[in-house]
């Protein structure tokens, strides 16, 4: 019986460790930078004074994640804000391997081409240390939520950690992944 791969593992073996190899003329196959993962979070301010808004949420980035998520409390007292240090104030969810694989082939896929008057998405959300985060507006452009039981409309942020030394090799990784990047502008900062 042969275990399940998701595609996009498998299109990491198979051509873009070769790719990246050749093109940064790494020495080892070790050196090639790969995803670590994928973490989702949802701030979810309204949650301090109601509790139904941060269990939609965990419900929600749960069916999108395909992986239980969990909320975040809040690490010190804010008196302006009515917050207190324990309080729910988002919901995150951390994938890796398999699942982190399926997340971002239905991301690419699927949510980033429904959302409205999409034109790729911005390269500027680089860490200088390999990392890229993206921020969601709607949580609606995951074919998984159910419209009709969407409370309120949600942004997130996705954050692809990778083993990347520059945000070159990064960028570079990202796009053999075919993340749909508008425009090419990093220097090398490494």
């Amino acid at each position: 019986m042969t275990t399940y791969v998701p595609r996009l593992k498998k299109q990491y073996k198979e051509e873009i460790v070769s790719a990246l190899k050749e093109k940064f003329q790494y020495k080892s196959v070790m050196q090639v930078p790969k995803l670590q993962k994928i973490a989702l979070n949802q701030g979810v301010g309204a949650g301090v004074t109601d509790k139904k808004i941060v269990e939609a949420a965990i419900i929600d980035l749960t069916t999108i994640a395909g992986q239980q998520a969990v909320s975040a409390k809040s690490k010190k007292d804010i008196s302006n804000f009515k917050l207190r240090k324990g309080m729910p104030v988002g919901v995150r969810v951390t994938l890796r391997d398999n699942q982190m694989y399926e997340f971002l082939d239905r991301l690419i896929a699927v949510a980033l081409p429904r959302i409205r008057d999409f034109k790729g998405i911005n390269d500027k959300g680089f860490d200088g240390h390999g990392n890229y985060t993206l921020g969601v507006t709607e949580q609606i452009i995951f074919p998984e939520i159910n419209i009709d039981k969407i409370t309120k409309i949600q942004g997130m942020d996705i954050t692809f950690v990778t083993s990347a030394q520059t945000d070159v090799e990064a960028l570079e990784l990202l796009k053999q992944f075919g993340l749909p990047f508008k425009n090419h502008n990093i220097v090398n900062n490494g």
